[in-house]
C-alpha cells in the first residue's frame, strides 16, 4: 500500500481560494475521513490527489515520490464516486472485469481476481446482473468493488453511500469498515455526514473554507475541538456555546450565563490566567455535559424545560436559561413534558473554554 503526504498545497477557481496552504500526511493502511460542510474545499483536495483536479502550488507525495504532475491513470489510486459511474450496458461481471483487461490481464486472472471480489463485497449472485436491475446499495458496491479489483496503491471515496437511505448507510459503513480491514487499504473518503466519519475513520481532517481546522482520531475531535467551528461542527446536537463572563465569588469560580450563574471549581481562574484568556470568553459544554435533576441540589440552578425532543434511548432537552437555552442530554422520559421545572448544573469536567474573538480554543479542561 501507500503513504501520501500533502505539502503546502493551494487551489485557486478564479478568484476563489479553495484549498489553503494543505499540509497533511495519511499513513500506509490508514483511513483517514474528510469532514466539512459543503463547499469546504474537501472534494478538490481529494481530486487533487487523484490527479483530476490540477493544483496551484505544493507537492502531493506517494510513498515519498511527487506525483502531482503525473496524469491520473499513472498515479496508481483508484476513485470511487457518488454516482456509482457503471457502465448500464454491462453486465456486473463485466463491469468489474473492465479495469483489469485495460491492462491486459490474462482472462483466467482476471475471472479469478472479479470472482473473490464478488464474494468478499456480497454480489457475487449477481455477476450476471446488469446495474439497472440493481438497488442502490449494490451499485454501490459494484462500484467500489471496481475499484479494489486492481489493488491501487491508495482508495479514494467521494461521498459514495450519500445517496443512500439511512437504514442502507448504516449497513454500507459497516461493509466499508470490513473492507477496509481486510484489504488493508491506504483510504481517504469525503463525507459532511459526521456520522459517517465517527464510525469510520481511524483520524479526521476537519475543513472549512479550505483550511484544515483540526486532523484528529474521532475521540480527540469531539473531546478536544481545537475550536469553535470544529466544537460546533462535531456532535449531534451540537455543543452549547454561549458568551460567558468568569468570576470569583466566595472563593470559588462563577460563570454567568445570561442572567444565571453556575458554580465551577476555583482552580478554574488560575488556569485561565495562566492561559492569558482574553476577557471574551465563550463556554462550550455538551448536552451530556448539562446534569439535570427533578430535586434541588447544591451547585445547581432552577431551570424550565422548553423543548424535548425523545430519539429513543434517550432525551434532548432544552433548558431555558434567562434568554438563552442549555440543551441537556437525558435518560428517555426523564423530563416528562415541556413547561416542566427542573434543576441543572454543569459538569465542569466537560467544560470548554474558548476566545470569542478568534474563535481558538484555551485548551482548559478540569481534572485533565
Amino acid at each position: 500500500m501507500a503513504e501520501i503526504e500533502l505539502r503546502h498545497i493551494d487551489k485557486h477557481f478564479g478568484a476563489v481560494h479553495v484549498i489553503r496552504d494543505v499540509n497533511l500526511t495519511v499513513k500506509d493502511r490508514e483511513f483517514v475521513v474528510f469532514l466539512g460542510p459543503s463547499g469546504c474545499g474537501k472534494t478538490t483536495t481529494l481530486r487533487a490527489i487523484a490527479g483530476l483536479e490540477e493544483i496551484d502550488s505544493g507537492d502531493i507525495l506517494l510513498d515519498g515520490k511527487p506525483i502531482q504532475n503525473l496524469h491520473a491513470s499513472d498515479r496508481d489510486i483508484a476513485f470511487v464516486f457518488q454516482n456509482y459511474a457503471l457502465y448500464p450496458h454491462f453486465t456486473v461481471y463485466e463491469n468489474l472485469a473492465f479495469p483489469l483487461r485495460a491492462v491486459g490481464m490474462r482472462n483466467e486472472e482476471v475471472d479469478k481476481v472479479v470472482r473473490s471480489v464478488g464474494t468478499s463485497l456480497g454480489i457475487a449472485h449477481l455477476l450476471k446482473n446488469r446495474p439497472s436491475s440493481l438497488s442502490g446499495g449494490d451499485m454501490q458496491r459494484v462500484a467500489i468493488g471496481r475499484a479494489l479489483v486492481r489493488r491501487p496503491k491508495a482508495l479514494l471515496l467521494d461521498e459514495p453511500i450519500g445517496s443512500l437511505d439511512a437504514k442502507l448507510r448504516e449497513t454500507m459503513r459497516v461493509e466499508l469498515k470490513r473492507l477496509h480491514l481486510e484489504n488493508g487499504s491506504t483510504s481517504i473518503y469525503v463525507t459532511h455526514d459526521q456520522v459517517e466519519a465517527m464510525s469510520l475513520a481511524d483520524r479526521i481532517v476537519v475543513m472549512n473554507d479550505g483550511v484544515l481546522q483540526q486532523v484528529g482520531t474521532p475521540t480527540d475531535v469531539y473531546l478536544y475541538p481545537a475550536n469553535l467551528f470544529v466544537a460546533q461542527f462535531i456532535g449531534s446536537p451540537v455543543m452549547n456555546v454561549t458568551p460567558t463572563v468568569v468570576r470569583e465569588v466566595s472563593g470559588e469560580a462563577q460563570i454567568s450565563l445570561d442572567s444565571e450563574t453556575f458554580d465551577l471549581p476555583r482552580e478554574l481562574l488560575g488556569m485561565l490566567q495562566s492561559k492569558g484568556a482574553a476577557s471574551e470568553l465563550s463556554l462550550g459544554v455538551r448536552p451530556e455535559g448539562v446534569i439535570v435533576s427533578h430535586e434541588d441540589q447544591p451547585g445547581y440552578r432552577p431551570v424550565e424545560a422548553h423543548i424535548i425532543q425523545p430519539f429513543g434511548g434517550f432525551d434532548i432537552v432544552d433548558l431555558k436559561v434567562g434568554n438563552k437555552t442549555l440543551r441537556a442530554r437525558t435518560t428517555s422520559g426523564f423530563v416528562e413534558k415541556a413547561g416542566d421545572r427542573v434543576w441543572a448544573r454543569i459538569d465542569p469536567a466537560q467544560a470548554h473554554f474558548f476566545d470569542s474573538k478568534s474563535g481558538a480554543s484555551l485548551g482548559i479542561r478540569l481534572g485533565n
